[in-house]
């Protein structure tokens, strides 16, 4: 969606090789979830058996919820893009959409979620991890700065293979044969964009 956004509001070529790689690194996420989707496919049919319309209604629903919220999520990179383009520093794209979101985030937080004060524990953690997605943001940025969004995109699908390998590593259970597809897909689609996909972007 990122790489359609950007298609359309930042006037970025598609080419072969990019639509490819993008396409390799979904089918990949969808192999570690294909056996999760058989199974609430299975589990939804029923439940429709069982209620009737209103919940087909309801899964339409779902679907254009998730489908808004990938256009919203695809059309907030190429603002990051025109944003780091238009700045020499990746930091002030962060911090510029930083600053309404944390105090949206707030009020939303506050209307619809009960206030738990965490222990001390949770709170280092979560300020740990907050550090780390300050600086993956502005990698993020920096990226978006130098490269096309298309390329960038399919980069990030390292993460959920990285997701993948670090729970079986914890886990300790044996990786199903989909897992492994899913992960070697990615892993060679980010590979082929890295090393033989079309060179950066010269501005």
């Amino acid at each position: 969606m990122a790489s359609i956004m950007a298609r359309v509001f930042l006037r970025e070529k598609l080419k072969i090789s990019d639509i490819t790689g993008l396409a390799c690194s979904f089918f990949g996420v969808l192999f570690f979830f294909r056996e999760l989707l058989a199974t609430q496919g299975q589990l939804a049919k029923a439940e429709e058996a069982r209620k009737g319309s209103s919940t087909t209604s309801h899964h339409i629903f779902m679907i254009l919820l998730g489908l808004f919220s990938s256009i919203i999520g695809g059309t907030s990179y190429c603002l990051t893009r025109a944003g780091a383009k238009a700045s020499d520093q990746p930091l002030l794209t962060v911090f510029s959409f930083g600053v309404p979101a944390s105090p949206a985030m707030g009020i939303c937080t506050y209307i619809f979620e009960d206030f738990v004060l965490p222990g001390f524990q949770p709170t280092v953690l979560m300020l740990v991890l907050g550090i780390l997605a300050f600086f993956a943001e502005v990698l993020l940025a920096r990226g978006l700065q130098l490269e096309k969004t298309g390329k960038v995109a399919n980069i990030l699908y390292i993460e959920a293979a990285l997701t993948q390998f670090w729970s079986l590593a914890f886990t300790r259970v044996a990786p199903s044969f989909d897992h492994l597809v899913g992960i070697l897909l990615i892993v060679i689609s980010v590979g082929f964009t890295l090393y033989i996909g079309p060179d950066k972007e010269m501005e």
